[in-house]
């Protein structure tokens, strides 16, 4: 008999996995691909094509439950039906070496592996881009769907490593240089970078991808709390900058941050995107069951 106790995947625990296998991506526009190939939709629908049974989700369309099924199992499934369009889901992790400090680099994997998920179990296209170096190629996990490919994804995201000097605007570019799609990009970055990010979040827009941007920071970079004379230096560059004055230097900083904030807000919103800036020791589960629900990131 197997063990019914084994961790599925080390980034997750087995409850929330059950829990993110019940719930959906909630894009505000859904753009599909009328000419490539497949889109098997989370709804159900009046195809003659039976694909699969899922999960009864809240909001489902009663005429698409297997009664049958139910009286058997006193659950409810859903019968899904396939189309022939497709909704691509895009996930890009920010894998540069400011993303390895304190946790933000396990947070975006956890964020990455939750989306994925839910896009398997509604049958989308699922890939993953990580950038790290400059001048390698992403690390990529091509499309892939449904329940089956769980495995393989939770074995990417598991492998990967953070640390080196690739921007998160020259990341953007690099994956649209080999994705090819319409659908959603979850972007799952710190955006700490000295360049232009109106480009990307247009280059994306422009891919026919709703933006969803994930600004992950640390709680020290949220708050920062420093005394006396101090050396900074740059993670990836290796610059270095001496400040005596650390309060009037927290003031600037936080000004800084929020004007970030802001102008990473309005990018995605412009663009009809959405997003939202954590901590990297916000609890996993309130993100998830919580914070994006109520953001109508899921449902």
């Amino acid at each position: 008999m197997a063990d019914e106790t084994r961790q599925f995947t080390t980034l997750l625990p087995n409850d929330v996995l059950g829990r993110l296998e019940r719930m959906r991506i909630r894009p505000r526009r859904r753009l599909t691909n009328r000419t490539h190939g497949e889109h098997l939709s989370g709804k159900g629908g009046t195809s003659i094509e039976f694909s699969d049974f899922r999960d009864y989700v809240a909001g489902d369309d009663l005429r698409h439950v297997d009664w049958n099924i139910f009286s058997r199992l006193h659950r409810p499934y859903v019968k899904q039906f396939r189309y022939e369009e497709q909704m691509c889901v895009v996930i890009l992790l920010d894998a540069s070496t400011s993303m390895t400090f304190d946790g933000k680099f396990e947070r975006a994997r956890q964020i990455a592996a939750a989306f994925a998920l839910m896009g398997l179990f509604s049958l989308e296209p699922v890939s993953i881009y990580s950038c790290r170096q400059m001048g390698d190629h992403p690390a990529i996990c091509p499309p892939c769907t449904g329940r089956a490919s769980r495995a393989r994804v939770f074995k990417f995201l598991e492998d990967l490593e953070g640390g080196g000097d690739f921007p998160i605007e020259a990341a953007v570019e690099a994956v649209l240089r080999r994705h090819r799609g319409r659908g959603i990009a979850i972007v799952l970055s710190d955006f700490l970078t000295f360049g232009e990010l109106g480009r990307p979040f247009n280059l994306l827009y422009s891919a026919g991808l709703e933006v969803f941007g994930v600004q992950i920071l640390s709680p020290t970079e949220r708050d920062p709390e420093l005394t006396g004379d101090l050396r900074f230096v740059d993670s990836e560059t290796e610059v270095s900058l001496d400040i005596s004055n650390v309060g009037e230097l927290i003031s600037i900083y936080q000004d800084r941050r929020r004007a970030l904030e802001r102008e990473l807000d309005e990018h995605c919103r412009r663009r009809r995107g959405r997003f939202l800036s954590i901590s990297s020791d916000d609890p996993i589960d309130w993100l998830l069951f919580d914070l994006f629900r109520r953001k109508g990131w899921l449902r």
